[in-house]
């Protein structure tokens, strides 16, 4: 399908738009998902709030130039597919998205994520894919901030019942 030079530049300018906007970014290889597939990939982009699109690589690599994802150029060779986690709450969901759509579909192949300026290979996306959304970073810190505390309100116990122990 032909592309008139108009249609390109809106194509860029919104892959633009929304990576200057996105806090992490993931490429795959789609080759050989059927459309059912594409369907529900799509559906769970839209659930997680990750901004997902099949762009010519010379189109992406436009549209990353400025951003901090103009590192991925490399990495768009192929039948390409862009994800962009766009929640401050959640910048690892699309590397989770496509790890977990990788898991059910051996079809899709991650190739590279880009994260704060950092170019992480198909076999690293795992650290971003592991990043806690906020909801989970905040239980982790309350649990580190309540460990000493509880810990504190154990040795207290402890004493008062040795010291009953021993007036008795």
């Amino acid at each position: 399908m032909t592309l008139r030079l108009e249609d390109k530049k809106e194509i860029v300018a919104a892959v633009n738009q929304a990576a200057s906007g996105a806090f992490s970014a993931v490429v795959a290889d789609y080759r050989g998902l059927t459309v059912g597939q594409m369907t529900k990939l799509r559906s769970q982009a839209r659930e997680q709030n990750v901004y997902l699109r099949v762009v010519r690589n010379t189109l992406a690599r436009r549209a990353f130039e400025g951003t901090d994802f103009a590192i991925l150029a490399e990495s768009l060779v192929g039948p390409t597919i862009i994800g962009l986690s766009m929640s401050e709450n959640d910048m690892g969901a699309a590397a989770r998205l496509f790890k977990d759509f990788a898991k059910e579909n051996a079809k899709l192949e991650l190739k590279s994520a880009a994260y704060d300026g950092k170019l992480f290979g198909a076999a690293e996306i795992d650290v971003l894919a592991r990043l806690p959304n906020r909801e989970q970073a905040l239980t982790m810190l309350a649990s580190v901030l309540q460990a000493p505390v509880s810990k504190f309100g154990r040795l207290l116990t402890a004493l008062k019942e040795k010291n009953e122990s021993q007036a008795a």
